[in-house]
């Protein structure tokens, strides 16, 4: 499996996801810098979490404008897999691969601790690893991660299985005080219509090794590795 990961002004987890996918498919990922116009044939695109272009006018508007996402669009209607993590959702629902938006946490602060979340289903590249219904423990760790979509919109992204993670208590109860961040449903991730395309809020990169406290990130890696390779 071989991945681009999508490197803006700002991305601080690029190197995590660049050294768990090198560890989980043993495959250096290529590094791609904002300012290239293209990529080379890859598998996988992924764009990491951060503070691109520092968030100044909206998380991930800015960022989504930059000269590598018009690639990054083209690809993902070709059906190439992204995955959007922290920042990169935020760019992915600003870029329109994605439907929704993504606010200010519910109480205004900056969140930095793990959650658990409800797997909504195994029949997708990047949780095919992972048991529907299964509870994981990922951290999170961001101010904007409010996730927000109509009445309309929402109802339509439960009858399509868009809905890939949501915020539970650790025995899978879905519980308003399980929410980090107010997300309309406790959603804390959301697929394209084809299940190509996967943002969700939560780090699966920062929990993918034992020596980092656990490894229910780590299916992820190993989802997009089976379903690519």
């Amino acid at each position: 499996m071989k991945a681009a990961v999508i490197v803006f002004p700002g991305s601080n987890c690029d190197r995590d996801v660049q050294v768990t996918l090198r560890d989980v498919s043993g495959v250096e990922p290529v590094m791609v810098w904002h300012k290239e116009s293209s990529l080379e044939d890859v598998d996988l695109i992924v764009l990491p979490g951060g503070f691109s272009y520092g968030d100044y006018l909206r998380s991930g508007a800015m960022a989504s404008k930059s000269l590598v996402m018009r690639e990054v669009v083209k690809r993902a209607g070709a059906g190439v897999p992204v995955l959007g993590i922290c920042n990169g959702f935020q760019v992915l629902t600003e870029s329109g691969l994605l439907p929704g938006v993504l606010m200010r946490n519910a109480n205004l602060k900056f969140v930095c601790k793990d959650v658990h979340l409800k797997v909504e289903s195994s029949q997708s590249l990047f949780t095919s690893a992972y048991e529907a219904g299964q509870v994981v423990r990922i951290p999170v760790a961001h101010h904007d991660g409010n996730y927000f979509a109509g009445e309309d919109e929402l109802d339509r992204l439960e009858g399509n299985g868009q809905i890939a993670f949501r915020y539970v208590q650790p025995d899978g109860a879905l519980d308003p005080d399980a929410n980090p961040n107010g997300s309309a449903r406790n959603i804390a991730g959301v697929y394209n219509e084809r299940k190509t395309v996967l943002g969700l809020m939560p780090h699966p990169e920062r929990l993918a090794d034992p020596q980092l406290g656990g490894t229910d990130g780590k299916g992820m890696f190993q989802s997009l590795l089976e379903s690519l390779s």
